[in-house]
This record gives C-alpha cells, structure tokens and sequence, in this order.
C-alpha cells in the first residue's frame, strides 16, 4: 500500500492531494476486490478551512461547488448536525456516489440508505465516495472514499475462473 502527500507550495502551503492504492503504480480510481482501504479526507478538509480562516485561500474558491452536486445535496443527501465550516449558517448535507461495473458511467447517487446498502452488498466490487456538501453556500469537500461489494458471488465466481484455467 502506498500513501502520498504533497505539499503545495512550499512547507508551509496548504495539503494538495492525499491518495491511497494497493500497489504503488495502480490508479486510485481502479475498482478491485482487493482494496480493503478506507481513506478520510478530514485533515486536508481541517486544514483547507485553517487556510481561509487564514486568508491564505479565498472563500470562493472553496465554495464552488457543481449545480449537479447541489442538486444531490438538496434532494437525495443525508442532513447531518454539523454546521457548515465557511458560511457558519447552513446545516452540511452527506451525498454518495458510488462507481463500478454495470453502473452508470457516471455513477449511482443513492437516495436512501437502504438502496446504499444494496449498492454495498453488489456482487461487483464498486467503490464509494462520500462528499459533504452545503446547499447555502456551495462548499464541498470529499471525506471519505471506500470500497465495497464484491461479496462472496463475486469471489466464487473468480476462483472457479482461476481454477477451471489451472485445469487447461
């Protein structure tokens, strides 16, 4: 497993980029049923909102995000009870996304729970990503990425694959 972190701008920038992979020439946004990783994205987000209260980084350019991604938030979101961090009004909204074989190619935004879970439970490995969003003042920021699915349908149908080609 490889983890990177780069510094932007010098040693006392702010946090660029954070990424973690099974091997360390392997894409990040590769979906395999070996990764087991979860990664969160809570210091770079700490530290980004350090950067504005700062000056360092405007709002508005923290504040950005896509007319797609509100409109997720405002309809299909999770409400949570944290306070947004830029505009001190809103409440932030938790939205999924979730990639992987047989889905869209721009992924699934599931509206519930339930159909979150069954997304998770996929014979496919798929691989999701949870952003908050605040639907008052466009900030966002990814803070988690984790895999899922690939059950035990999914396994037992690639042992048979590598064991019937052993056989040849």
């Amino acid at each position: 497993m490889c983890l990177e972190w780069a510094p932007k701008g010098g040693p006392r920038g702010s946090l660029a980029a954070v990424s973690v992979t099974s091997e360390p020439r392997s894409s990040s946004r590769a979906v395999s049923p070996d990764v087991t990783a979860q990664v969160e994205y809570r210091i770079v987000r700490n530290g980004l909102v350090r950067e504005v209260e700062r000056g360092k980084v405007q709002k508005i350019d923290v504040c950005d995000a896509h007319p797609e991604l509100l409109r997720a938030a405002r309809n299909v979101g999770r409400a949570t009870k944290e306070v947004c961090p830029m505009c001190d009004d809103g409440r932030l909204v938790t939205v999924t996304f979730v990639f992987g074989a047989k889905l869209p190619p721009g992924g699934r935004c599931p509206g519930t729970v339930a159909e979150l879970k069954a997304l998770c439970r996929r014979p496919e490995p798929v691989l999701c990503y949870e952003v908050e969003v605040c639907p008052s003042c466009a900030w966002h920021h990814l803070m988690k990425k984790y895999p899922a699915g690939g059950g035990s349908g999914g396994k037992a149908r690639r042992t048979q694959a590598a064991s019937s080609s052993k056989q040849k």
